[in-house]
């Protein structure tokens, strides 16, 4: 399935290793201010190249807009985004062609598929569709003053000092956002940042890979978003974040409260200028799958990149016999600091789809 979302949604389309990838989002409000630097900004942020901590595939990912927008505004009608694929290289995989790789979907693709070449659907390339989409669903956000931030916190085993639950300011988050597009793996602790940076480059020397957590925060979220039992706000949020390549575990509020007593992590209400608050936020925003009004929070948490150079055993399925291979190519020894925006867009586009649901958006702007 390619489609998210129920009245704000994105459909993806494309490969990896062909000529173009692309999204059309339906639902979008009409109205809309929407320009092309603000799309190619969240798109330069997810691009491969950026550092040595990341692929060294070389795609400029420059955004077109086919449809959908007329002067820079948002006509109501389904949006197309394309990028045009430019550094196609399928050289490295001809190698694997029947050889799965450890970790990879490959295996399953191929089973499923009976096409070798399947695994192209699970490729994190898709996830710059995403973040088309996720620009737009940021900018409508913004026209009622959601915020999105997301951050690494934890990268192989090095944690951030500075986190949602950890001596965090809501009142600096352009300063976090300076801070954390300064340094390549997008970390808010600037010291945490270098030591990241060098595991990951040291696991990239020895033909390895890392993982680690992004958090993200979503701020001025109304109240009522979702719905019990089974169009849980949560519950969506879940499905958006499972659905990014190599995400391995989510949590929505302080991941610690699973080992404390209810005493401890319920959160207590009160008045502030007669509207109800809560004096922490150990929930994350959602209780009972609609929204508190307090910020969402949400950790997600990322695998190492299961494409790497190092010698591995496997199974050759056309020969039937076991085997090992080199995986070759241009691969991310740490995927963590390019899912940062790709999870900006799934809380983008999971909260505008809600806020539409919800009634709190028009479709006419």
């Amino acid at each position: 399935m390619n489609t998210f979302g129920k009245m704000f949604r994105m459909t993806t389309y494309g490969k990896s290793h062909g000529a173009e990838i692309g999204v059309i989002i339906d639902g979008c409000p009409s109205g809309l201010e929407v320009s092309l630097k603000e799309i190619q900004y969240e798109i330069d942020r997810r691009k491969p190249g950026q550092s040595l901590v990341t692929t060294q595939r070389k795609e400029k990912d420059k955004v077109e807009i086919l449809n959908g927008l007329i002067d820079g505004k948002t006509i109501g009608k389904p949006i197309e985004l394309r990028i045009l694929n430019e550094d196609i290289d399928l050289e490295g995989y001809k190698e694997l062609e029947y050889k799965p790789r450890p970790g990879h979907a490959d295996f399953t693709c191929y089973k499923k598929y009976g096409d070798w070449y399947a695994f192209d659907k699970t490729g994190g390339r898709e996830t710059a569709c995403r973040v088309m989409a996720g620009a737009i669903a940021k900018k409508l956000l913004k026209k009622y003053a959601i915020d999105i931030l997301a951050y690494s916190i934890e990268i192989a085993g090095i944690r951030s000092r500075k986190s949602y639950y950890k001596d965090f300011d809501l009142t600096k988050l352009e300063r976090y956002k300076e801070i954390i597009e300064s340094n390549p793996v997008r970390c808010i602790d600037e010291g945490a940042a270098r030591k990241m940076e060098n595991a990951i480059i040291k696991a990239k020397e020895e033909r390895d890979s890392v993982g680690g957590i992004v958090e993200v925060i979503a701020t001025r979220i109304p109240i009522g978003l979702g719905e019990p039992n089974y169009n849980k706000l949560s519950a969506a949020l879940y499905f958006g974040f499972g659905s990014i390549p190599a995400v391995t575990g989510i949590h929505i509020g302080l991941f610690d409260r699973i080992r404390m007593h209810g005493s401890e992590i319920n959160d207590r209400f009160y008045l502030k200028n007669g509207e109800v608050k809560t004096k922490t936020n150990y929930c994350g925003g959602i209780l009972g799958g609609i929204s508190n009004g307090m910020p969402i929070v949400a950790s997600i948490g990322f695998k190492p990149t299961p494409s790497i150079a190092k010698e591995q055993h496997t199974v050759d399925l056309e020969k039937i016999e076991e085997t090992t291979i080199k995986i070759k190519g241009r691969h991310d020894p740490c995927i963590v600091p390019r899912a940062v925006p790709v999870v900006e867009a799934m809380m983008s586009l999971t909260l505008a789809d809600h806020m539409l649901l919800a009634g709190y958006i028009p479709k006419y702007l």
